[in-house]
């Protein structure tokens, strides 16, 4: 289970995008996006493994890297993309790339999310990438997640729109169903997703996606995605739980990261540890 992320124990600092004496600075969603963006790029050193994420927000921290790159401000960096688009904007910036088959352990991974819920998990995959971003973001030692603060949600599916479900073609109304009818309590509305000229949209994995609409809460999470994931002919959901060890929320008030307390807490114990063993060596010595 995620742990739940309060003010007083999670990191949390806060950016002025303006400074008092000056007017209001009004900023547009993809700026606020951008900022986030730029923000999670100061995570990334020398030498590192990247996770490369997809959509909107995610584009603008590769055009940073590849920025960074170019200037020689980062050096020996390899991507691992989590879709066709990306590597292909990765490729365009002189990014180099590699897959989990060579590097099976990444570093840090940067993504956006569609929602965000107070305990940092996520709804991903909107944009129909969510397989491929949860195994890159599923392998890395920390997930910095970028939002502006339309994606935060009191909870998963609070705001309405659709929560992804990867799903094979084959039988897909069948696949459909049993996940409407799994999610009846919450008034689910199953809804295959479309491309642009009225047919299925196919991920670059080859399936199709179902979206799921809900009315009203799931209840517990993780039971759910068991539930989802145990439906033959699903793929993978979008929800990512307990996944974010930081998200990085930009508003017009400035920029808020918030890390994920279970991180906090094992960063802690870790030093109170080390501390008793250090008093302990100490009293055995005398």
């Amino acid at each position: 289970m995620a742990i739940a992320w309060s003010e007083s124990a999670a990191s949390m600092e806060a950016l002025s995008l303006s400074s008092p004496m000056s007017p209001p600075v009004i900023l547009t969603q993809d700026e606020l996006k951008k900022i986030a963006a730029y923000k999670a790029v100061e995570f990334v050193e020398s030498g590192m493994v990247l996770g490369l994420g997809t959509g909107s927000t995610a584009k603008h921290a590769v055009d940073r890297i590849g920025e960074l790159l170019r200037q020689g401000k980062l050096s020996n960096i390899v991507g691992i993309p989590t879709s066709k688009k990306t590597q292909e904007q990765a490729v365009s910036l002189g990014i180099p790339l590699s897959d989990l088959d060579n590097y099976p352990t990444i570093d840090l991974a940067i993504d956006g999310a569609d929602e965000v819920d107070p305990h940092l998990n996520l709804v991903k995959g909107r944009g129909g990438s969510l397989l491929r971003e949860k195994m890159v973001e599923g392998a890395c030692k920390k997930f910095v997640c970028i939002v502006d603060e339309s994606k935060l949600v009191k909870h998963l599916g609070g705001s309405g729109l659709a929560l992804p479900v990867e799903i094979v073609p084959f039988c897909w109304k069948f696949t459909a169903n049993k996940l409407q009818k799994l999610f009846q309590g919450s008034d689910c509305v199953a809804k295959l997703r479309n491309d642009g000229e009225g047919k299925p949209f196919v991920t670059d994995n080859g399936n199709y996606i179902v979206d799921l609409y809900l009315k009203k809460e799931m209840g517990d999470l993780q039971v759910a995605s068991d539930a989802i994931l145990r439906i033959a002919g699903v793929v993978e959901h979008g929800m990512f739980l307990d996944m974010a060890t930081t998200v990085i929320v930009a508003g017009e008030l400035g920029i808020t990261v918030k890390n994920n307390v279970k991180e906090d807490e094992i960063q802690l114990r870790g030093r109170l540890t080390l501390v008793y063993l250090r008093r302990l060596f100490d009293l055995i010595k005398v």
